[in-house]
């Protein structure tokens, strides 16, 4: 059982991953860092739900390529 101030943490973390979220969606389009604000967001949200762990894996592991990919091009 939570207590009530775990139970705010974590009502806190989640508000902030969701708003961090929302406003790196909208940098995709707006200006602003959309990536970073979205992978940030996803690195709290991760520490509560599976479902944005597996995202932030994914998001990292297609960060990896997309450098592996200029190193090599650039030699």
């Amino acid at each position: 059982m939570l207590t009530p101030l775990q139970r705010a943490k974590r009502l806190i973390k989640i508000v902030v991953g969701f708003t961090l979220l929302v406003a790196g969606i909208a940098m995709l389009v707006l200006p602003g860092q959309g990536i970073l604000t979205i992978m940030a967001a996803l690195a709290i949200l991760a520490t509560e739900y599976v479902w944005a762990h597996r995202l932030l894996e994914k998001m990292k592991a297609k960060g990896k390529e997309a450098v592996d990919a200029v190193r090599r091009r650039t030699g």
